[in-house]
């Protein structure tokens, strides 16, 4: 009996990371924009540092322009008020903090991890219950792997394991390499929002650029299928 191919993999998704956040309303109406201009699967709102309240208020204040959209809104770091500001979830730096968070966020949200600086890292991040690992972020030193690096890491866990794997991209051509490697979601930031023709032409841009990568990439008759997405196990 012949078995059936394997079809493609779905295109990867943009993961939208935020400014530190100072004014919590300008940044809504924006992200209400944004989020109706492209396809973004999930926003990442970076806090600057405050008492509890306060951040939980921010997020509070961010969450309708989010949530609405049918994005999910993750916090970078912060755990502890996760549950309290009614966010998705938390993305943590390194395997111990991660499964320091982990009791207290799963099974109801979403768990992403980074920091993780070899193949073992990422393993046991999957092994311990990530939703998702991400690769090629900047170092504490700013430092960060080449682009080759990264996409080959990307590729590797692409072939090897379930859990969804996200690629930092700092350029539009990072995002396309990423996009062609076997990244899930690609996560941009800082040059979308720096982008002198404003973020949402930038987001437009880059969302269609991975598109087209991908497009490719299965032309090529290479990628898998595996229909993830940014949810919680």
């Amino acid at each position: 009996m012949a078995t059936k191919p394997v079809p493609p993999r779905p295109a990867p998704r943009l993961y939208l990371a935020t400014p530190v956040v100072d004014e919590p309303a300008q940044l809504a109406a924006e992200l209400t924009e944004l989020l109706a201009a492209a396809d973004v699967a999930a926003v990442l709102v970076r806090l600057r540092e405050s008492d509890p309240r306060s951040m939980i208020s921010t997020i509070k204040a961010l969450a309708p322009a989010i949530q609405n959209a049918s994005a999910a809104l993750l916090i970078d770091g912060h755990p502890d008020v996760v549950a309290r500001a009614g966010a998705d979830g938390a993305h943590l730096t390194g395997t111990a903090a991660m499964e320091e968070a982990v009791p207290s966020l799963k099974p109801d949200r979403i768990v992403g991890v980074g920091g993780l600086a070899t193949r073992h890292d990422s393993m046991a991040a999957g092994e311990a219950g990530a939703d998702y690992v991400l690769f090629g972020e900047p170092d504490a030193n700013g430092q960060r792997p080449s682009r080759e690096a990264i996409a080959e890491r990307l590729e590797w866990w692409d072939e090897l394991f379930e859990p969804p794997c996200v690629g930092f991209a700092t350029s539009r051509e990072e995002a396309e390499a990423f996009a062609a490697a076997g990244a899930d979601f690609v996560l941009v930031g800082e040059f979308i929002w720096s982008d002198p023709r404003g973020a949402k032409a930038a987001l437009v841009e880059i969302g269609d650029a991975i598109a087209r990568a991908h497009a490719g990439h299965i032309r090529q008759g290479q990628g898998r299928r595996k229909g993830r997405g940014m949810t919680p196990e």
